[in-house]
């Protein structure tokens, strides 16, 4: 197989991570014969630095043009004092939207080896974590009109939070897919009591669940959901909700499994093209030292070969080489413990390329 891969290295521990997921895929491609191309994109600071845009539509046509992307992270302290719209962040929402990435998928499972790191009581955590996330991406409040305005003498703020039916229903078929391929049931998260979207979400959910009388389907108000993921996260097994809620509850769910450095994540659209990223940030308090934990992205790498490339062997194999680096004590810092051996960013994806 060959296949052409942007590469958006970014910001912070961007570059250190993407390096070793780009490791671990060269090992898979001369392992199972296949051709991985890469293709390098400049998005978020080091593209305002070098272009002044966080996301010059030349860049955008790169991640267009290749059969995937593999982003690390962008952002950071530097680049806090700009304008909204060149901020880097807004690079990653135009990529999304160029790109027509409308799910975003993001898996919360505890690794058994990393147990003693979760938060939660032991009695919780003995009932296993292992639920998905399908937030919806590119709608909402993050894509609806914003501005401040003067009136009577202040500033107001307004956001708005705007969804269409069509929206729902593809985010909604996506959530009711997955689940039964896993545990059958969906949890639809919202705020009904309160917002007209959210009303607008249940009223299409309940008609699309209609072809899907084999998945148990229920529905949760967020503060309430956000409580629950604390209480008992193992009654959840597929959660849709809409971009906001998705992602605060998405960054809360990855500290349940004791760091967020493990946890991958897929954006897809209509077709098989997707963007792959490790759901933290950029960490620019340790960037450039060697120290960030890289099997987020490489996990993020093993989704695109299973999602976008259909290697679902090629993508188990990294998966059980993560699996079995932890087995051996590896830990990078965030998720050191007694009696292992810490290990750095690059020692950890040497290691887990290694085992292959």
């Amino acid at each position: 197989m060959n296949k052409t891969i942007a590469v958006i290295r970014g910001d912070g521990i961007g570059p250190e991570i993407v390096n070793e997921a780009i490791k671990v895929l060269d090992a898979v491609a001369e392992k199972y014969g296949h051709t991985f191309t890469y293709d390098d994109v400049d998005m978020g600071g080091v593209a305002i630095d070098k272009w002044g845009d966080p996301l010059p539509q030349a860049m955008l046509d790169k991640c267009l043009a290749a059969d995937s992307v593999l982003l690390g992270a962008v952002g950071g302290p530097k680049w806090e004092g700009l304008p909204g719209p060149r901020r880097p962040e807004k690079g990653l929402l135009r990529l999304r939207a160029g790109m027509g990435l409308y799910s975003n998928l993001r898996p919360a499972k505890l690794w058994p080896q990393l147990a003693a790191a979760s938060p939660l009581k032991p009695s919780i955590v003995e009932k296993g974590i292992d639920f998905l996330v399908v937030r919806e991406l590119i709608s909402g409040v993050y894509f609806g009109e914003h501005k401040t305005v003067e009136q009577d003498g202040e500033k107001v703020a307004t956001d708005v939070m705007l969804y269409s039916e069509h929206e729902i229903e593809r985010i909604g078929r996506i959530a009711f897919e997955t689940a039964r391929k896993r545990r059958k049931k969906v949890t639809c998260v919202d705020k009904a009591n309160v917002l007209d979207t959210s009303r607008l979400w249940r009223a299409v959910l309940h008609r699309i669940q209609e072809d899907y009388p084999d998945v148990e389907y229920g529905e949760m108000f967020v503060d309430n959901a956000a409580m629950q993921l604390v209480r008992d996260p193992g009654q959840f097994d597929v959660i849709v909700t809409e971009n906001m809620f998705g992602d605060i509850l998405s960054d809360e769910a990855s500290m349940l499994t004791g760091t967020i450095g493990m946890i991958p994540s897929s954006s897809l659209g209509d077709g098989t093209r997707g963007m792959y990223e490790p759901i933290h940030g950029s960490a620019p308090d340790i960037a450039g030292q060697n120290k960030a934990n890289p099997i987020g992205t490489i996990l993020s790498a093993a989704m695109m070969l299973k999602y976008s490339f259909g290697l679902d062997a090629e993508a188990a194999a990294i998966e059980a080489a993560v699996n079995k680096a932890l087995d051996d004590g590896l830990r990078t810092a965030d998720m050191m413990a007694e009696g292992c051996t810490l290990a750095s960013c690059s020692e950890m994806g040497s290691a887990i390329t290694a085992r292959l």
